[in-house]
């Protein structure tokens, strides 16, 4: 799942107010050049917008702010491919482990980092990115720890992602300005759509492996 997600690179992080905009949200967000995307669980359509794209073969979806071992159960029980967490809760990460679940769970210091791979994890979100110092922390924390990668999310700006994806210790980047609830609720995916192709097409670097919007049939995932 991890390289899942470096494919991607740019992560859409959604808030979502009914399960019916599921489907049209995952058409925009292909149509654009994207085809993964977290859906939060602070919402109450969350886990039953997951679950209305989970059998797609052409998008991969995980579950965003999750935040207890129950909340992991009902993510894995909608079809959710991975977790991410604000937060280093090792309920969290030992329930995804033993689904076999990629997690991802938020740190915001070297002593969160040291815990995540004392649990086993080498991947992890940074949250919240820009209120901790962005590429200057994820600067400091590679020294000590060079085989840790971030997934920062949290106050990132279009102006600002493609400096965190040209960081070696940066695999994605979470993003929420190219699904605005707002939109979202309205039904304006003509929008989201073009937001998401403007991004890829910002974010485009040879340096990085090729994102396509089917990045999701061409990798197998793991849980790690």
């Amino acid at each position: 799942m991890y390289t899942v997600l470096r494919r991607c690179s740019i992560v859409p992080v959604i808030v979502i107010d009914s399960e019916d905009s599921a489907e049209p949200l995952a058409d925009a967000l292909l149509a654009g050049g994207i085809g993964c995307a977290e859906i939060t669980f602070r919402t109450a359509a969350g886990q039953r917008a997951i679950r209305r794209i989970a059998d797609r073969d052409d998008f991969v979806v995980g579950a965003g702010t999750v935040v207890n071992a129950d909340q992991v159960d009902r993510a894995v029980e909608a079809g959710a491919r991975f977790v991410v967490s604000p937060g280093l809760g090792l309920d969290v990460v030992e329930r995804a482990q033993q689904h076999g679940v990629a997690v991802f769970p938020g740190v915001a210091s070297a002593t969160e980092v040291q815990a995540a791979i004392s649990a086993g994890l080498s991947a992890v979100k940074l949250f919240p990115a820009e209120q901790l110092g962005g590429l200057a922390l994820i600067n400091a924390l590679a020294g000590p720890f060079p085989d840790m990668r971030f997934f920062p999310s949290g106050g990132i700006r279009p102006e600002t992602a493609r400096d965190y994806l040209d960081h070696p210790a940066v695999f994605a980047v979470g993003a929420s300005w190219i699904v605005p609830r707002a939109d979202i609720a309205a039904g304006r995916f003509d929008r989201v759509e073009k937001l998401t192709r403007a991004a890829v097409t910002a974010m485009a670097s040879p340096a990085r492996l090729p994102r396509t919007p089917h990045a999701a049939q061409q990798e197998t995932p793991d849980a790690r």
